[in-house]
């Protein structure tokens, strides 16, 4: 699943693509603004952990990746 996180002070947003479920991720960002953890860590596809400080998000978003195109269709 894509995951796009919004960093307060940044200008670019954090996109990952989790193995984990939207279940485990929406209760990980919820720990992480309910105070319960300082950090919203998050795994991607390969294994790499993603931490941000949970009181620089901005927002979280939740969804599934768009499939690329390939070849020569029309617009």
């Amino acid at each position: 699943m894509e995951v796009k996180i919004g960093v307060q002070h940044a200008p670019r947003e954090i996109v990952l693509e989790s193995g984990q479920t939207p279940e485990e991720v929406e209760r990980v960002v919820a720990d992480a603004l309910a105070g319960k953890s300082q950090l919203l860590s998050l795994t991607d596809q390969h294994g790499r952990k993603v931490l941000v400080p949970a009181d620089r998000l901005a927002y979280v978003e939740l969804g599934e990746p768009a499939p690329r195109k390939v070849g020569f269709g029309a617009l």
